[in-house]
């Protein structure tokens, strides 16, 4: 396989980008699950659980990249820096909103937390997406 002519180093690297997806999945399901109830009485059972879930995932994704081998981490590092303040960011206006909103405590310390892993995942989509593509070490 080559890309452009050149030869293409084959890297085994887990599957981190589908994992920190389907934690994402599994985040915005459990949001779109609370948005529905509130501000009526919300079941927190199913969306603790997606959460769960998600946080399971997440860190499943992170255990395995944690033991990658020949991985581009000064680059990984670079754009998960810079993802996560921009997504940390996006994330507080939200908590700001279902502040603002007046959100009850159990479902705000559950969306907030579902926020966390929001902040999370995508960063390190982004960071593992162009580090994978870069030169190891």
């Amino acid at each position: 396989m080559s890309v452009q002519g050149s030869p293409a180093v084959a890297v085994r690297l887990p599957p981190v980008a589908q994992m920190a997806v389907g934690s994402l999945a599994l985040i915005v399901i459990g949001g779109v699950y609370m948005a529905a109830h509130i501000p009526g009485p919300v079941a927190l059972a199913p969306a603790v659980g997606l959460l769960l879930g998600a946080l399971a995932v997440l860190a499943s994704a992170l255990a395995l990249l944690a033991r990658a081998q020949d991985f581009a981490w000064a680059r990984f590092r670079q754009v998960g820096a810079w993802s996560l303040l921009a997504y940390g960011i996006s994330a507080g206006m939200l908590e700001l909103v279902f502040v603002l909103d007046q959100v009850p405590g159990p479902e705000l310390l559950l969306l907030s937390l579902m926020l966390v892993v929001y902040a999370l995942d995508i960063p390190l989509i982004l960071a593992f997406s162009v580090a994978r593509h870069q030169g190891g070490g």
